[in-house]
């Protein structure tokens, strides 16, 4: 066990409404105080980030040239899961798909489709091949429900894969990926 701790990667389903970060001036719960007390003590970091509304797949690692490989623009992508307050239209997936702007540069995703509809929200399915700062909540914050003139809004954000690597344990628990898991992430990316 020490062996992989010393050179593993940890998946960790963050939940809804915890920091990623090591200390919260706010006095918010981070992602170390759901995680074993050494992940802290021994220097381990996240791979990129989740804000504190969205949860799911979060990577960590202790080696920052594994970090700068892992989320590099261009290199693995990330697949998510979203809930969307207004009705998304083949209209909206097709400016997603091209590029939004916004105060953060242009916004898109590699592939995005609608899984169904629930009264008036949406229910998608989303990669990037990025990520910026709240990239998905701005690409929606970006556009406008036609129909009520108002911009839509993400109610729900789950990131369920990071490359290779699905998203496979309940909210709040974390494992060590397995050897074949590590080495999915070692080989370039076939995209």
């Amino acid at each position: 066990m020490k062996a992989i701790a010393e050179s593993g990667i940890i998946l960790f389903h963050k939940p809804k409404g915890v920091v990623v970060s090591r200390r919260d001036e706010l006095g918010r719960k981070t992602i170390y105080d759901l995680l074993p007390e050494w992940v802290l003590r021994d220097g381990w970091v996240a791979v990129g980030r989740l804000d504190r509304q969205t949860r799911g797949l979060l990577l960590l690692v202790k080696d920052g040239r594994l970090v700068e490989r892992l989320t590099r623009p261009g290199g693995f992508t990330r697949t998510y899961e979203a809930w969307v307050r207004g009705q998304v239209t083949e209209k909206h997936l097709a400016a997603i798909r091209e590029g939004v702007p916004s105060p953060v540069g242009i916004l898109r995703c590699v592939e995005v489709k609608i899984l169904g509809r629930v009264g008036p929200k949406t229910h998608l399915w989303l990669v990037l091949d990025e990520g910026k700062n709240r990239h998905i909540r701005r690409l929606f914050g970006a556009l406008r429900d036609e129909r009520y003139g108002t911009t839509l809004k993400v109610t729900d954000l789950k990131r369920l894969a990071f490359g290779p690597i699905q998203l496979d344990l309940p909210s709040g628990r974390w494992r060590f990926l397995s050897q074949d898991e590590q080495m999915m992430l070692q080989l370039p990316n076939q995209l």
